[in-house]
């Protein structure tokens, strides 16, 4: 459910903190039709209330009005801030869901600091150009997170598609009162469709450095692991983690005797009827270039399940030191990635532990040599 929730002014901060982690746990899935129906409800409502604020810039006295009419006017304003806090908050959670935030930290900045500009009071200023940038990313967000639900893929054509379909309302609105009302097209071309523009550049630029998360792709979990083996309950992840260190996912200290294989387990949320594949990227930092690639691979991922589709990737040819393991997008983007150490050492006994994860079926593995 998208929630109704507001930040009066930034001394709520605490609060807005609070209720973003809140929504964060209880926001559904991005694909339910529930949370789509509520978004482009918001959207048309917003677009209305902007619409009609930009139309009657010349409010006459609030005396002079019928008392509905005065509260209508008094609290548009209030509910245009409720409704875009409300959307931003929405697709900042769906952004930070999909994000490597080591790699799309500027993003999620830039969503962040907008849901704050919303509810700034020395922003105001700005008026309805500000508000009609904001509805512009709301409109550009919904589609990058909408267009590959249905497209059920991902990748440069689906982005570009998503911009333009979200580019859509606001030109209408814009035809709209050029044929409405032929006087008020050119402050709507500077309130409505300048900032539009700045807004469509400036998602082109980020998504052009590799910046924009790729929703509506996630991954919640990410592991390194001595042996990954399917077993008729789920995948038997087996490691020798020790229990101090319980913010670990597997093996990330990962101690190779010879024979070993090194094993990356993931699950990924993609949407039901989402068919598409993505990459799994092996890293190794040398001394003197860096991180270099040592491995890729394609891996062929297929949606709709609740707790994410479970793929993984082995390799046996590697050597002691960092490494990485980044599972992308076809079109270069992070979706998210797992540090580990690895130490070559003789033979020795060890004890092993392993955990469950449960799946259904049609998943899929990578064998790297």
């Amino acid at each position: 459910m998208i929630p109704l929730r507001g930040m009066s002014d930034l001394r709520g901060i605490a609060f807005f903190v609070g209720g973003f982690v809140f929504d964060m746990l209880l926001l559904g899935r991005i694909d339910s039709w529930h949370v789509i129906g509520q978004q482009i409800a918001y959207l048309a409502l917003i677009t209305v209330l902007l619409v009609q604020m930009l139309g009657h810039e010349a409010v006459p006295a609030a005396a002079d009005l019928p008392r509905a009419r005065r509260l209508y006017v008094k609290y548009r304003p209030a509910a245009v801030n409720f409704l875009l806090g409300t959307l931003l908050n929405v697709y900042t959670i769906f952004f930070f869901k999909s994000s490597s935030l080591l790699v799309s930290f500027a993003f999620m900045g830039v969503l962040a600091l907008l849901l704050l500009a919303n509810e700034a009071e020395g922003l105001k200023v700005l008026g309805l150009s500000l508000k009609f940038a904001l509805l512009s990313l709301c409109f550009l967000c919904f589609a990058a997170s909408i267009v590959p639900v249905f497209t059920g893929s991902i990748g440069l054509p689906v982005f570009l598609l998503s911009m333009a379909v979200g580019c859509l309302p606001l030109i209408a609105a814009g035809l709209w009162i050029r044929m409405s009302t032929p006087e008020q097209f050119a402050r709507a071309r500077r309130q409505i469709l300048v900032p539009l523009g700045l807004v469509v550049l400036g998602f082109l630029t980020f998504y052009l450095f590799r910046l924009v998360p790729p929703v509506p792709l996630a991954i919640p979990f990410i592991g390194v692991y001595h042996t990954v083996e399917r077993t008729q309950s789920g995948y038997r992840l087996v490691h020798e983690r020790p229990a101090w260190r319980w913010w670990h996912n597997g093996d990330q200290n990962f101690l190779a005797q010879p024979g070993d294989k090194v094993y990356v387990f993931f699950r990924i949320f993609s949407p039901t009827r989402f068919s598409d594949q993505v990459l799994m990227r092996w890293y190794w930092k040398d001394g003197a270039r860096g991180w270099t690639l040592q491995d890729s691979i394609p891996i062929k991922i297929v949606g709709g399940r609740e707790e994410g589709f479970r793929g993984y990737g082995f390799k046996t040819n590697y050597q002691s030191g960092p490494w990485k393991v980044q599972i992308e997008t076809t079109d270069g983007r992070e979706i998210g990635r797992v540090y580990f150490e690895l130490e070559s050492v003789p033979e020795a006994p060890r004890a092993f532990q392993a955990d469950l994860a449960q799946l259904p079926a049609r998943n899929s593995q990578a064998d790297l040599a």
